[in-house]
């Protein structure tokens, strides 16, 4: 069943943590919100894209952050849906050149809301 809370504590998770993260390329922070297993797939300019997590944040911490270039993330949440301990977020993030629509899914455990996967698509748009 969804709670509301839930919804916000989610919503606090992304507009605090993800979409920041993003922005000041922070993996440490980044890294608290995901499971270690979590895996990221989806589409980047028309290629494929498939990471472990420890590859996403190795990729993050290898690019200059768009703080560091003085560029913006735009993040939206679209939707959050929550059925008990699982739930999926739908976002858009645009981010230097790249439109991500994403589906994030979560799964709370012992509490504690993390992101389990990531799928993406940079859409141009």
């Amino acid at each position: 069943m969804e709670t509301t809370n839930d919804t916000l504590t989610i919503t606090g998770i992304l507009e605090n943590e993800y979409f920041k993260g993003i922005y000041h390329g922070d993996t440490l922070q980044l890294r608290k919100i995901y499971h270690p297993g979590a895996l990221l797939f989806g589409d980047v300019k028309g290629m494929p894209y498939a990471k472990t997590l420890d590859e996403y944040l190795d990729a993050v911490a290898g690019r200059q952050s768009p703080e560091a270039l003085g560029q913006t993330v735009e993040g939206c949440i679209l939707d959050i849906r929550v059925v008990n301990s699982i739930a999926v977020a739908e976002v858009r993030v645009k981010m230097y050149d790249f439109h991500y629509h994403e589906f994030l899914s979560f799964h709370k455990l012992a509490g504690r809301w993390l992101l389990f996967n990531k799928m993406m698509s940079d859409t141009n748009r």
